[in-house]
């Protein structure tokens, strides 16, 4: 593979703002990132103008359930392809796939098909998404805030059912949300700590008490804030009021005017700044597909407008891509540096992968998308690779 040089108008690394850049990449990784001024280009360099455009790291989501008409839970190379191939077409090079609560037989063969199909993913593929990864949302949630996750499949946190989980998914389990008031919450907290997982409050009644309690044993992170949350009240904060006013706790959060209404939003950047916010998609299979019925797991959901919906009414995931993310935060008046950065370098730092993944900077994948003054997707890289127009 030649060396590729990509001439930006400008890049965010996310945390620097670099005018008439360019990156160099080699093998996949990026060699160095400078301005255009005194950058020596090696021979037989491909040249990609994007002088017009601004370049940024490829995105990363880590709480996405599907797309393309495909579920996380089908556990195929297929599915996997599927959803990986639908999402790097709107600048999400990277993401964590996301289980919903079903029986323990059943996810346990889920995890069993998602390690298989990332640790068989062939290498000479054409250029997609790649998954970093599982993210357990479930079955240890609150039956008082479920969303639409099955009651029947909802049990308490338990060491002994996470290390089944966790062996069938072969090493590549990274965060697992749950409720923490539920009995065995705190020794499944434990767990999680030691086998290097992120713990996620989600889908929780805790009072702010319970939610601080589980951050003192290591829960750091909070799923889709705002929304399968005890609601926030001035004499019984809850759970929003601990992941609000906690430094230790990131905050995810689904910015498709759907779920978080803008007002929400301001109060969320305003008391966690960019730095501690990440943008997700929770997206469903029916992402990037049109209006119908589609899977999340076992549960039906029915798309009517592009929002999702369960029997029931409820909202059931997204249809969300963290493009439109990025784009509705720009709306809202944040920068666009920490807008790239809520969807790029946060959830990789939440990962632990921000060496490899959410940045341009020198060693980092070769992840890259390009973007117009509108913020739209013209163009992206997935390690070093242009994907397909």
């Amino acid at each position: 593979m030649p060396t590729l040089a990509i001439h930006a108008g400008r890049a965010l690394t996310p945390h620097a703002e670099i005018h008439d850049a360019v990156i160099l990449a080699e093998e996949g990784r990026i060699r160095a990132l400078g301005p255009r001024a005194g950058m020596e280009l090696p021979p037989g360099t491909r040249e990609v103008d994007a002088r017009r455009l601004l370049a940024a790291p490829g995105f990363v989501d880590v709480h996405i359930h599907g797309a393309a008409g495909r579920d996380a839970m089908e556990a195929s190379p297929e599915a996997l392809a599927g959803i990986a191939g639908c999402i790097a077409r709107h600048g999400t090079t990277s993401f964590v796939a996301t289980t919903v609560s079903a029986g323990v037989p059943e996810t346990l063969r889920s995890l069993e098909g998602l390690a298989m199909a990332i640790h068989s993913y062939p290498a000479g593929a054409a250029p997609a998404a790649e998954c970093l990864g599982v993210h357990l949302e479930g079955p240890f949630l609150s039956s008082a805030r479920r969303g639409v996750h099955p009651a029947e499949h909802l049990i308490p946190p338990s060491p002994g059912v996470l290390a089944r989980f966790l062996a069938a998914a072969g090493g590549f389990a990274r965060i697992l949300t749950l409720a923490p008031e539920l009995p065995g919450a705190e020794e499944t907290i434990a767990a999680a700590r030691s086998a290097g997982l992120v713990v996620s409050l989600g889908h929780t009644d805790a009072t702010y008490g319970q939610a601080e309690r589980a951050i003192e044993r290591g829960a750091c992170h909070a799923a889709h804030v705002f929304n399968a949350m005890r609601p926030f009240s001035h004499r019984e904060t809850g759970v929003i009021g601990a992941v609000l006013t906690d430094s230790r706790v990131s905050a995810e959060v689904i910015a498709d005017g759907v779920h978080v209404d803008d007002p929400a939003l301001r109060l969320l950047l305003a008391a966690k700044s960019a730095e501690s916010v990440l943008l997700v998609s929770d997206g469903t299979a029916a992402t990037g597909m049109p209006d119908g019925s589609y899977r999340l797991g076992s549960i039906e959901v029915t798309v009517t407008g592009g929002v999702c919906r369960n029997r029931e009414g409820r909202i059931a995931g997204s249809t969300l891509t963290l493009d439109r993310a990025v784009r509705r935060m720009v709306a809202l008046g944040v920068p666009a540096a920490a807008a790239v950065q809520m969807a790029t370098f946060n959830p990789a730092r939440l990962l632990g992968m921000e060496s490899r993944k959410g940045r341009l900077i020198a060693g980092a994948d070769a992840d890259i998308v390009l973007l117009d003054s509108a913020f739209n997707v013209v163009q992206v890289f997935v390690r070093g690779r242009e994907l397909p127009a």
